[in-house]
């Protein structure tokens, strides 16, 4: 047997737990540590952030890591890879050296990869014929006002993951690469894999994708939970990869949680569309041809992955300013529970008519939790609960309207039928709704010459 390279991925999106990936590095041996911060809608909240302060935009809670991780990343000689850069890498950087030279590792290196951003080049791109046309709608975002755009970014792939290791770096700082890009990456670096090595890349992609969601494959959200042990400590996903590119799934013993082909498999099939062809920007991988073997106790042998030529686009991610939108809820309790529920709504929306406020259907909402709503049609409903939540709320481009409807719930306090509770948190507030936009872009049209600068400091 060849060698042998451990990955770990210690965050599997920005809210993550706090604790896991310095558990992962405390818990036993790494070579690399990867760290997935960015969901489809965190580069808008990045772009807000940013907007107010030019040094933001990036995924803060990694540098409260790094202060905490920071001598055992050092000294055990650990990479680590992250999309924490978001829309700001360079600010990052800066933020990751201050606190290295601040705790006495001046010498860190540091790579950033930019490019991914499509923003700040709109304008020149809608120029060029690039319209990015929705995948679903087939509508042009070109034809989206400008200023309504939050953000648009490209998915790179694991190649400049490679150049930033190549140059030295030991924190690899992204901003929107695919998520299995975070342990491709480190593999096609370590290994030598060629970008024609689709077999190869096909697998390194798959164990990407198998750890991207952290613990969701060592047992978390599991449909057979009640087998997992010690959930509360919960272990996170390592895959121990050699060079031929078969791999195992597993975790640091003596951690809670669970790796069976049953855990595996569920996270394999996370978020699929056709599993023949899952397309990445580095190849396409056949997630059919893997087969799963239970080589022991929370050890899961992947091999057999196949895999194909990528294709000549980059998938985009895009959000812009949609319209606005209220919730909130009641507690309705007593006989007949479900019948009073159903009134308090009615009668938020004959007094918002009466106001000469109105909501189209399609744009209200009008839940009563405890009546199986979150599975209609497959769970009966209980009869007559001694308690429902209503959740009612509304979407329009129109703010004052919505902020019209925030003013009708707490009446029914009083002026509604008798049982209504639990309304302190006050009334609803008003939010922005920010829609996501799937596009695709020619790889030509986006800067090949993917910037990646590695600094000493």
């Amino acid at each position: 047997m060849g060698r042998t390279v451990r990955i770990g991925n210690g965050q599997g999106f920005w809210g993550d737990s706090p604790d896991a990936a310095v558990n992962l590095l405390l818990g036993g041996p790494l070579d690399y540590l990867g760290l997935d911060y960015l969901a489809e809608v965190t580069l808008s909240i990045m772009m807000r952030q940013r907007l107010r302060d030019p040094r933001k935009g990036y995924a803060t809670d990694f540098i409260g890591f790094l202060r905490r991780a920071l001598p055992e990343i050092v000294e055990g000689g650990v990479k680590v890879i992250t999309n924490a850069g978001g829309l700001n890498p360079a600010a990052c950087r800066d933020e990751v050296i201050r606190l290295a030279r601040e705790m006495g590792f001046a010498g860190l290196k540091v790579g950033i990869i930019e490019g991914d951003d499509l923003l700040p080049r709109l304008s020149e791109l809608c120029r060029a014929g690039h319209h990015l046309v929705h995948m679903e709608t087939g509508e042009q975002l070109c034809q989206v006002e400008h200023n309504k755009v939050l953000s648009a970014n490209a998915y790179l792939g694991a190649r400049p993951v490679v150049e930033a290791l190549a140059q030295g770096a030991q924190v690899v700082l992204a901003g929107r690469i695919t998520d299995t890009a975070l342990v491709l990456g480190p593999l096609a670096f370590e290994f030598g894999w060629t970008a024609e090595d689709w077999d190869r890349l096909a697998a390194g992609t798959i164990a990407g994708h198998l750890i991207e969601c952290g613990a969701q494959v060592t047992g978390g959200n599991y449909s057979r939970w009640w087998e997992v042990p010690a959930l509360w400590d919960v272990g996170y996903p390592i895959v121990e990869c050699e060079e031929d590119a078969s791999f195992v799934v597993t975790k640091h013993p003596g951690t809670g949680g669970l790796v069976s082909v049953g855990t595996v498999s569920e996270q394999l099939l996370y978020e699929m569309g056709d599993p023949t062809r899952y397309i990445t920007p580095d190849c396409v991988a056949d997630f059919t041809s893997v087969r799963l073997h239970q080589e022991g106790p929370d050890r899961v042998r992947v091999t057999g992955a196949r895999g194909g030529p990528a294709t000549n686009t980059y998938k985009v991610s895009a959000s812009f300013h949609d319209s606005f939108k209220a919730v909130g809820q009641l507690v309705v309790s007593g006989p007949r529970a479900v019948e009073k529920a159903q009134l308090c709504a009615e009668i938020v929306w004959r007094r918002l008519a009466r106001a000469g406020v109105t909501f189209p259907p399609e744009d209200r909402l009008v839940e009563l939790l405890g009546t199986g709503v979150c599975h209609p049609g497959v769970v009966e409903s209980p009869h007559d609960p001694p308690e429902v939540v209503l959740r009612i709320g509304v979407r329009s481009k129109d703010r004052a309207a919505v902020s019209r409807f925030t003013l009708e719930l707490a009446p029914l306090i009083t002026s509604g039928p008798p049982g209504v509770t639990g309304f302190a948190g006050g009334r609803p507030k008003v939010q922005e709704v920010v829609a996501y936009w799937p596009a695709l872009v020619d790889k030509a049209a986006v800067d090949s010459h993917v910037r990646v600068s590695v600094e000493t400091a």
